[in-house]
């Protein structure tokens, strides 16, 4: 055994492109995400167009989605911690190419069922699942924990790229190939990201296996680190709270614009595509924006600044209002795109490296199992009392969502640094 640093603290901080990993891991990062946006539009048309879906079957593919991170997620955290992730995520690639290829297979020789989309939508899940609690967790062993928050702004940045790209692509896709070819290119991408991933020449340091490790005590003991950590446990309320809101606004958001304004489906592009241009702002300036305001007081003081913004969403009406409540999204989407970036180098910062898969699935699992409680609990709010005061509601709750940060040491944290002093040398073997 070899004591070594990882690639991150070899080289110059902030070299990120000059680290062949990281290369090689965004260029991942951008076939696999626009692909994946690709399929979140092709796949419910699939179900539409060729198959004459109902809306209850529509509802039960977006239901298995969320399935995935609510049965599977901690169990996946608790693995993961125990092997190395980087051959996790190749094959999570490759199975989730495999499996959405099946189904431009099977309509080309007309067998396609709703059963299989449904298969295909579990199984691609924990697929999800899986490369996704993997991915964060390797990201600190590949580029070091001092340039955790260049790293994730500039990965962050491809998501929020693709969430813009990808609709509209999918959409042109669809209209001149079909709904199935949009499938196809999605797994086409899968596979492209585990041929970049399997090129990756950094050499993953072995976890430690305890004898006695034992996948329940390994969950718990994933559970209580985040829960008993004095930033992990700020840091998990407001982002369940920020997802339980915003899901609110998300769901009332349509239904006002289209059945209260009477303005179509374009107005509701129009207004998701201002938030999505937030997002890209907002992670795309997070590691300026700690330079000026120092990382954790920029979380607070970003919240501060959002509140009045959130009570003109609510406002919106035709004409001039309906830009400015999508005005006031886009600011609201800017700071959840930033708090993103810096709240994830936060946790893993101050992560060890043995705990960090099981910290990332313990927070998946509660911000993902949020947003399914949220869409059913707007559901019933929206029928009780009605669509507009869903909205009022989730601007109440964004104003105050960012208020356990403010409670917490996280506040007047200028630097990553004082999260984490040093970061750890890790071990690695000599096999591959």
């Amino acid at each position: 055994m070899t004591v070594t640093k990882t690639p991150g603290e070899q080289e110059k901080s902030g070299d990120l492109w000059g680290n062949q990993g990281f290369r090689r891991l965004f260029a991942a990062a951008t076939f696999s995400h626009v692909g994946s946006e690709i399929t979140f539009v092709a796949l419910p048309l699939v179900a539409v167009i060729v198959l004459d879906a109902s809306a209850a079957q529509v509802g039960m593919l977006w239901m298995l989605k969320f399935v995935a991170f609510l049965t599977v997620g901690l169990p996946a955290g608790a693995l993961l911690d125990r092997t190395r992730k980087r051959w996790v995520m190749v094959s999570a690639d490759l199975g989730r190419a495999l499996l959405l290829g099946s189904i431009p297979l099977a309509w080309a020789l007309d067998v396609l069922t709703i059963e299989q989309l449904y298969l295909v939508t579990l199984l691609t899940g924990v697929g999800d699942v899986f490369f996704d609690v993997a991915s964060r967790s390797y990201l600190p062993l590949l580029v070091g924990r001092r340039d955790l928050l260049a790293a994730n702004s500039r990965l962050s940045s491809v998501e929020a790229t693709s969430t813009l790209v990808g609709p509209s692509l999918a959409g042109y896709i669809v209209q001149f190939l079909s709904a199935p070819i949009a499938i196809l290119i999605d797994a086409v991408t899968f596979a492209w990201s585990a041929l970049f991933l399997g090129g990756v020449r950094h050499r993953e340091p072995r976890p430690e296996r305890p004898e006695n490790a034992r996948l329940i005590p390994d969950i718990r003991e994933g559970i209580r680190f985040v829960w008993g950590h004095p930033l992990l446990r700020p840091i998990v309320v407001a982002g369940a709270l920020t997802n339980l809101f915003l899901t609110f606004a998300i769901v009332a958001v349509p239904l006002v614009l289209v059945r209260e304004l009477g303005l179509g489906g374009g107005a509701v592009g129009v207004f998701f595509t201002f938030g999505g241009l937030g997002v890209l702002l907002g992670v795309s300036t997070a590691t300026w924006v700690c330079r000026w305001l120092g990382a954790g007081q920029s979380l607070w003081i970003l919240g501060l600044v959002g509140i009045p913004f959130g009570f003109l969403v609510p406002m919106m009406d035709v004409g001039p209002w309906q830009w400015v409540a999508s005005a006031a999204w886009s600011v609201i989407i800017f700071r959840v795109g930033h708090n993103n970036v810096v709240l994830v180098s936060f946790r893993q910062r101050v992560t060890p490296d043995h705990l960090l898969s099981r910290m990332n699935a313990t927070m998946r699992f509660v911000m993902n199992g949020m947003e399914a409680v949220a869409a059913a609990l707007a559901g019933l709010l929206a029928t009780l009392l009605g669509v507009r005061p869903v909205l009022w509601i989730a601007a109440v709750g964004l104003a105050v969502a960012w208020l356990p940060i403010v409670f917490s040491p996280l506040r007047s944290m200028t630097s990553f640094d004082s999260a984490y002093p040093g970061a750890p040398v890790t071990k690695e073997d000599d096999r591959p």
